[in-house]
């Protein structure tokens, strides 16, 4: 059966550039692919395009990944595609040839385009935003259609040999080299479903290779040559997920998984242009080492709709970094920052420039991320930085903060020390997250390859989106929100589970990383925490012990007030796991936030020391 090897050789824009080179000289691959572009990363090249025309992409991808690294691409055919092309991708062409010019190789180099709408936003404006409802501010830097991967199909198929895009899912570009090879029909949901997650697994680089795994102590040796991701693919959608040998990392069944649930909502509905997603049954089985065979995802009919990320400017920020030494450190810390703040609001008022319209102090180091759960010797540690985040739509307003921190190092706590930064905080313009849906027959989408230009028809879709009757055949009830939970009031004291034997015993508590791996990231303003049963027997004590309920209480602090701020979780009997989706739970997510984890890397960190309630013969083995 014929079998192409795809390799992912960055997560985001600024990943190391050396994973490409890793890929193409030792994973005998057919493609390389590359995910740049996340929402922020939109705002910022639209703001580069603004100053010169001839910007907007992501340049390290022309200068220090493919430039050095053509003649060798083209001596072993290996084909690109890659969403490098931001919102200027016929600069980014143009760069690309040029340079392979310079190599003294050529490239038949493909562009797909329709993505940016931002010269259409008129024609959108009526359009409301995903979660709130609220209207489309008119002052967007950006704003881009998340494309589906038969675009880059069809340049493939026009003999492309580098493919770029602008805004695409990030799936797309493992699955549009798949449609191309085995003529996957828009039809065929299983199939694209299966391209799709194993383009999930892998666009986040080394992070399905060892890379951010809770198990970290059995990959530490390899980070400094930490092997990026490869699929090997065949037709009918089994895939495996492996890396180049001789590398360091581990692709391992729990390797995997965590990067399988990175970032869903939904595990039943995982909503794409091509596809929805269904991961509920997903199978994952050790095939060898480092080598993992990956089966069981369907597909059903996406929606007629795309989704679209818009930024727009919502004020400015100002961070300012310091070190405070000795006993009582954050006290000291948090004394001293809550006295440069209200000493500005004084001059602020004074001036009527209006006070902040957003603070954040956060004693690094005390464990403040924790909240209520802080550990008491955390709380006395002799060493914190202090970081003091303010937020004001004036940047006058931030440069009077930025001239007061100094200050403090005489006149205030004693200890202060390590003013980071090299001078004064410098404010910033933040970008807010605008989401939202377009018709897709509203959007043409064209494809040009060397001086070709055509236009591409891809699939419209169902009126809306298509999920699994009944929830692929999981209950109604596996599906359960904090608030029900809460008006029940369950999630105080875990019922024994099944055949659990009643309660003796159940004095006896674990932390939750003795019973399961976790990764956690963010979707927007949300935040996702994927949680795996170490072996399939503690999956009971697991859910029993992280209702919706008690996983929301235990994340109070993080969380919004009210109906917002719930949480909710889902099965995957497929692989004993479980997804939490926490609602509002990042101070506005990504750049607009000020908190100091505004994507929530370290929730599943900090829910991996929850207790567990288990029973006493079970604990022993712990111990």
């Amino acid at each position: 059966m014929k079998t192409i090897r795809i390799g992912c050789a960055s997560a985001f824009w600024g990943d190391t550039n050396t994973a490409a080179a890793q890929l193409a000289q030792k994973g005998n691959i057919n493609y390389l692919v590359f995910d740049y572009l996340a929402e922020i990363t939109m705002s910022i090249l639209a703001a580069k395009r603004m100053k010169d025309p001839n910007e907007g992409y992501a340049t390290d991808f022309v200068e220090h990944v493919m430039a050095p690294l053509m003649p060798e691409l083209k001596a072993r055919g290996i084909r690109v595609v890659a969403n490098a092309g931001g919102v200027n991708p016929l600069a980014c062409k143009k760069a690309l040839e040029d340079a392979a010019a310079k190599a003294g190789v050529q490239f038949r180099v493909a562009v797909v385009l329709g993505d940016d709408l931002l010269p259409r936003k008129k024609e959108f404006a009526g359009c409301a935003e995903l979660d709130s409802g609220k209207p489309m501010p008119p002052t967007l830097v950006s704003m881009n259609a998340y494309l589906g991967a038969f675009p880059i199909a069809k340049a493939l198929d026009a003999g492309a040999e580098i493919v770029i895009t602008g805004r695409c899912v990030d799936s797309a570009v493992v699955l549009g080299p798949m449609i191309h090879e085995f003529g996957w029909k828009e039809d065929e949901y299983d199939r694209l479903a299966a391209g799709s997650i194993a383009g999930h697994i892998i666009e986040c680089g080394a992070q399905c290779t060892g890379g951010n795994f809770t198990d970290w102590e059995l990959v530490k040796g390899g980070y400094a040559d930490m092997g990026f991701p490869i699929v090997e693919a065949q037709a009918d959608g089994t895939f495996w997920a492996t890396k180049p040998e001789g590398t360091g990392g581990l692709v391992s069944v729990h390797t995997v998984l965590e990067q399988m649930l990175y970032e869903i909502g939904d595990p039943r509905a995982y909503l794409l242009p091509d596809v929805v997603c269904d991961f509920t049954q997903v199978r994952l089985e050790q095939d060898g080492t480092n080598r993992v065979k990956v089966a069981g995802g369907r597909g059903y009919a996406p929606s007629a709709q795309y989704k679209v990320s818009a930024t727009y400017p919502a004020g400015m920020r100002c961070a300012a970094l310091f070190m405070i030494g000795g006993i009582d450190a954050a006290r000291k810390g948090h004394a001293s920052a809550t006295a440069v703040v209200e000493k500005v609001r004084r001059q602020l008022l004074e001036q009527k420039l209006g006070d902040f319209t957003g603070v954040d102090i956060h004693c690094i180091g005390a464990e403040e991320t924790y909240g209520p759960h802080a550990r008491e010797a955390a709380r006395a540690t002799r060493e914190v930085v202090v970081k003091i985040a303010v937020q004001h739509p004036n940047p006058k307003a931030l440069k009077l903060f930025a001239r007061e921190i100094a200050q403090a190092a005489t006149g205030m706590a004693p200890g202060f020390t390590g003013y980071f930064g090299g001078g004064r905080p410098e404010p910033h313009m933040i970008p807010r997250l605008f989401s939202t849906l377009v018709p897709k027959d509203q959007v043409p989408v064209e494809v040009v390859v060397g001086e070709e230009r055509f236009s591409v028809s891809v699939p419209t879709g169902a009126p809306s989106p298509q999920s699994p009757p009944g929830g692929s055949g999981i209950d109604a009830s596996r599906r359960t929100s904090a608030t029900l939970a809460v008006a029940r009031g369950e999630g105080t004291t875990p019922p024994p589970p099944v055949g659990g034997g009643g309660e003796e015993g159940w004095g006896t508590t674990v932390p939750l990383i003795k019973l399961a791996l976790a990764r956690s990231g963010d979707k927007g303003d949300h935040a996702n925490i994927g949680v795996i049963a170490r072996r399939p027997e503690f999956l009971p004590y697991i859910r029993a012990a992280l209702t919706p309920a008690a996983v929301a209480r235990h994340f109070a602090h993080v969380l919004a007030a009210g109906e917002n701020g719930r949480v909710e979780r889902w099965d995957l009997p497929g692989t004993d796991s479980l997804n939490f989706l926490l609602y509002h739970a990042l101070g506005g997510g990504g750049a607009c936030s000020l908190r100091t984890d505004p994507q929530g890397k370290c929730f599943a960190q900090m829910l991996l020391d929850y207790p567990v309630p288990v029973p006493a013969q079970l604990a022993a083995e712990f111990a």
